[in-house]
């Protein structure tokens, strides 16, 4: 065998020894007066019961969620709706008017599977508070709660982010 066949085996060899992991993708999608959130397994395995807590406090603009309109929210509220995935929670979160921080229990997620819920995010800091835009909900941590484990990453300026598991257990 060459050279190059060697290479090309030994990088073959290392791809198939990786690890496999349980990733998980959160989307924000703004959509006045309905934003939406999406969470994704994008692992190479089942996600287990875990909690999940999106915590939008940390963002520049003041970010609340506006679900009774009570609170300092802009023009119309949206309570928590869940669009996909509901037998993944196991039950509905507790969110109240101006919260910062959303906690879903999730009795698992298999390869590919996905929660999506709808919700008012409010900007109390801009000029726009009825529209948050990528900029704005940059900040955000999402925080995956495993047993004793925490994993948590920070949602970039596009409004995504991808928190980064253990690998899975044979």
């Amino acid at each position: 065998m060459n050279t190059i066949g060697l290479t090309l085996s030994y990088f073959a060899f290392l791809l198939a020894a990786s690890p496999a992991f349980a990733d998980l993708r959160v989307q924000f999608i703004e959509g006045a007066p309905k934003d939406r959130f999406i969470i994704e397994n994008l692992g190479d395995c089942d996600l287990g019961a875990v909690d999940i807590v999106i915590d939008v406090s940390a963002s520049e603009a003041g970010l609340i969620f506006d679900t009774t309109g009570a609170s300092e929210g802009v023009g119309v509220f949206q309570p928590f709706e869940v669009t996909k995935g509901e037998q993944y929670l196991l039950e509905p979160p507790n969110i109240s008017d101006a919260d910062q921080r959303a906690t879903l229990n999730v009795t698992g997620l298999g390869q590919g599977e996905a929660v999506a819920f709808t919700i008012d995010v409010d900007d109390t800091a801009g000029q726009r508070g009825i529209t948050v835009s990528a900029g704005e909900i940059s900040g955000t941590s999402v925080t995956l709660l495993k047993g004793n484990r925490s994993y948590s990453a920070v949602m970039d300026t596009d409004a995504q982010v991808v928190v980064e598991t253990e690998p899975c257990s044979p």
